[in-house]
């Protein structure tokens, strides 16, 4: 049957209303772009009286063929990249401690990092670079840094808080009961397995991270954003949506490379660690087994795994 189970194969009639439909969006659409720019193409009339050029009109564009331009862009290209890749380690490593902390044994510990992470979660970003800024000293480029790597070293650290939670049991089962500590369950155990399965999500906030070092010119700092800014300043606004075309082009160039990267990576991760890593044509491959496995690959002591497995398989010659 090629009928859908959500619902009935659509009739004559209804095929018939569908296609007059998306002709209809269709030329609306195509309306809408042609209104768009037909107005950014008319010439503009200033309260004054005098008349400026469409934002189309050569005159608008002839600063394209400065080199220097193009210097200044990729000076703020670089500093947005310098800021995003810093930024993005420390993130990945506040995100790291936040999870082993809010998932603590202890209260002490996990409460007020429940707290912390609900404030910084909570607070606005272009607030936390300004009061790094003003308060510390930092200098502009560490505010902006300081700041992303808080902000979303918070949202990475519960979203492997989460990826945690959302193991199986058994996982810190197994662990404890081949003789590891918890601290060495939760690293070689349960944290890969829930790093995995939350990459694809620390990607896209690292996507998140790089767009976000926008509000790091409240501080002055040369990223893309703020270039643009200087160049319309000096420039004259007459270029300004030449210089705009120009800074959103290059966001999109990165951010859609950024973005294939996750994609690439999040195809490529393979199958999660919480499979079974013996395999399943291997007889015998039980989970002991396949933690035991683990931890040689990770250089853990095993004395207390042969144990474990001695004593699974007395049991089961009585």
């Amino acid at each position: 049957m090629s009928a859908s189970v959500l619902y009935d194969a659509p009739g004559p009639k209804a095929r018939r209303r569908n296609v007059i439909f998306s002709i209809v969006g269709a030329v609306l659409i195509i309306a809408l772009i042609a209104w768009i720019i037909m107005t950014l193409g008319a010439p503009r009339i200033s309260a004054n009286g005098n008349e400026t050029p469409g934002m189309f009109d050569p005159s608008r564009w002839d600063i394209l063929s400065n080199p220097l331009l193009w210097d200044r862009f990729l000076d703020g290209v670089l500093n947005t990249l310098r800021m995003a890749a810093v930024a993005a380690f420390l993130a990945l490593v506040v995100g790291i401690a936040f999870s082993f902390a809010r998932t603590a044994r202890s209260q002490w510990i996990r409460v007020p990092t429940a707290v912390l992470l609900e404030f910084f979660r909570g607070m606005p970003l272009l607030l936390m670079i300004l009061f790094i800024f003003l308060v510390f000293s930092t200098g502009s480029y560490w505010a902006g840094v300081f700041a992303l790597a808080i902000y979303n070293g918070a949202l990475i650290g519960e979203a492997l808080r989460a990826g945690i939670a959302s193991l199986p049991r058994g996982q810190k089962e197994s662990g404890l009961a081949i003789g590891l500590t918890m601290v060495q369950t939760r690293v070689f155990i349960e944290f890969p397995q829930a790093f995995r399965q939350m990459l694809p999500i620390i990607i896209a906030q690292m996507v998140v991270l790089l767009k976000d070092t926008s509000l790091a010119y409240v501080v002055a700092y040369g990223e893309l954003s703020r270039t643009v800014k200087n160049l319309q300043s000096s420039l004259g606004n007459n270029y300004l949506f030449t210089l705009f075309i120009i800074g959103l082009a290059i966001y999109l160039v990165i951010n859609l490379t950024v973005s294939w990267i996750a994609r690439f990576v999040a195809r490529r991760s393979g199958p999660k660690l919480g499979s079974t890593t013996a395999g399943p044509n291997v007889p015998g491959a039980d989970g002991t087994q396949a933690i035991s496995l683990r931890m040689a690959n990770y250089g853990v002591d095993q004395s207390g795994i042969g144990a474990a497995l001695g004593q699974g398989g007395g049991g089961d010659s009585r």
